[in-house]
């Protein structure tokens, strides 16, 4: 498919994709699992309660087996005294999907060629920055008619200058092509992407 490239001055011309990635039908419960595993994955299951041999003290029996008039009891520590641990605690939880390659790859193909199809995914000759300037990079997306809410910014080698001149600006991210996922792609209301980026991403889905 052949896709415009937006530039600041003359002509931006265009580029022409494979269709085996920007132009592919959209598999909804494909992208679904993908979305799901890439949140499931990213789950660091830290909730943690202690087993009565895990709790501190209760090695001495509170009082002697007989004569007390009591109910016999071996550790304060017991699951059935107040402070005692829990009989099925919380912890070691495994959250994590595991997805084929051929399948996250299928899924990032459905995205992103639902992107183009849409209209969410534009094309730009680069972001050349001078400077790390935050109005620098505002004066360019100004140029580029391009606007600032939930902004995804793809280049195929992320700069100190617009990694800098981006992270003050709320709604905005700059990535590099190999730090793509899922969740970021459908997150975003636009994705702008250098031209080198898209011949990276469609060398790295092919």
């Amino acid at each position: 498919m052949e896709m415009p490239v937006t530039a600041i001055e003359g002509a931006g011309g265009s580029v022409v994709l494979a269709d085996a990635v920007f132009d592919r039908p959209f598999n909804e419960g494909l992208v679904h699992q993908l979305v799901v595993a890439f949140m499931a994955n990213a789950r660091q299951a830290d909730a943690k309660q202690k087993t009565r041999t895990e709790v501190r003290g209760g090695g001495r029996k509170p009082w002697k087996q007989k004569g007390s008039g009591r109910a016999r009891a071996g550790s304060i520590r017991s699951p059935l005294w107040r402070g005692g641990g829990k009989v099925f605690p919380a912890g070691g939880e495994n959250y994590s999907q595991k997805l084929n390659k051929k399948m996250y790859r299928a899924g990032m193909r459905s995205i992103f060629s639902e992107l183009a199809r849409i209209g969410r995914l534009q094309l730009v000759d680069g972001f050349p920055l001078e400077a790390p300037k935050t109005r620098a990079l505002v004066d360019r997306l100004e140029q580029l008619q391009i606007p600032t809410g939930h902004l995804l910014l793809v280049v195929d080698e992320l700069t100190a200058e617009l990694a800098l001149a981006s992270r003050n600006l709320v709604g905005v991210e700059a990535c590099e092509v190999q730090d793509l996922n899922p969740l970021a792609l459908i997150w975003a209301e636009r994705i702008v992407m250098t031209a080198d980026a898209a011949r990276a991403v469609e060398e790295w889905l092919q």
